[in-house]
């Protein structure tokens, strides 16, 4: 039996190169406290709002990066992601832009928004059945010539993802308000393990939480199981539907994060509607969620502060608030 190599974990030098990368392709987005946040849950909060992000989410740091990283050959031979929404709209958008033909395949219960953004951007679209089927086809089409852009199986993705944890620990020191839980919302868990990376860097002692939603438990489930294991998805909220976590992003999470937390669908709809109530933030259920994460948190550490990840916008009103009203 071979024993695998252990995973080295992306440092804080690997961020910061990241960062000079994609500097100018991407918006450097504010870190801002939220006193109406901080009144309902009763904490300091600070919120970092990724979702002003190209692409409305924080995808387009790591597609940027990626793409970077392509040979000539590679670049014209073009790319695939899979997507459950957010990232294929950065691989579509990104990838146009630069020239570059990409194909995205996405499953069919993706928001209609994305799909159609994702068209619009130039990207061939193709819809599956379901997320595990999505990343069978596109690792056909890797295996017919492009190149895979993984949403979280890369270091050079989680690097640039950690740009967002970068920006937090360097705009929380300089606000004065250095926050002593950061959480993060989980799918494959590429921005949780390089803001875990750069947190622990830059702010250290300070714990980081991933956050997840039933049914979409892939990080738990690889922390129970010592490794990356399939699950079984039925969580409504696509955009976290990972089929499984990586080797990679296990590692990270259990050398970096202090605790993975699970809150329902409904949990995490009703932290979208608390943020744009209390906050005057429109997110998605994929950042709704660390609203009922954080309320754990408080509950478990009187006198936290709370720094929260505002992850993306790529969600219809309509959508949640039909979401919102359901028994």
């Amino acid at each position: 039996m071979v024993t695998p190599l252990p995973t080295r974990l992306v440092t804080l030098s690997d961020i910061e190169t990241a960062a000079e990368r994609i500097a100018g392709g991407v918006v450097r987005t504010p870190t801002v406290p939220s006193p109406g946040l901080s009144a309902a849950l009763g904490a300091p909060v600070l919120l970092k709002l990724e979702h002003l992000q190209r692409a409305g989410s924080f995808k387009p740091r790591g597609v940027l990066a990626k793409l970077a990283s392509l040979t000539g050959a590679e670049r014209a031979a073009g790319v695939v992601a899979v997507s459950g929404g957010n990232h294929g709209l950065a691989v579509a958008e990104v990838a146009g832009a630069a020239g570059v033909d990409a194909v995205v395949v996405m499953p069919e219960n993706a928001p209609v928004r994305s799909v159609t953004a994702a068209r619009a951007a130039g990207a061939d679209v193709r819809l599956t059945a379901d997320i595990a089927s999505a990343f069978a086809l596109a690792g056909d089409l890797q295996r017919a010539g492009r190149t895979l852009v993984h949403p979280f199986d890369d270091p050079v993705i989680v690097a640039a993802q950690g740009t967002v944890g970068l920006e937090l620990a360097r705009d929380a020191v300089a606000l004065g308000e250095p926050p002593t839980d950061v959480l993060v919302s989980i799918g494959g868990g590429a921005l949780v393990s390089g803001v875990a990376a750069a947190v622990g860097a830059l702010l250290p002692g300070t714990r980081v939480w991933g956050v997840e939603t039933v049914g979409a438990e892939a990080m738990s489930a690889a922390l129970a199981a010592g490794g990356p294991t399939p699950v079984t998805i039925t969580s409504a909220i696509t955009t976290l539907s990972a089929p499984s976590a990586s080797q990679l992003t296990h590692d990270h999470v259990r050398a970096l994060v202090h605790e993975v937390l699970v809150v329902d669908d409904a949990e995490a709809v009703r932290g979208t509607l608390t943020l744009a109530e209390r906050a005057g933030i429109w997110a998605e259920p994929a950042a709704g969620c660390l609203v009922p994460a954080a309320r754990r948190v408080v509950g478990r550490h009187p006198g936290a502060r709370l720094a929260l990840v505002v992850c993306g916008a790529n969600a219809d009103v309509g959508d949640v608030v039909r979401a919102a009203a359901r028994p």
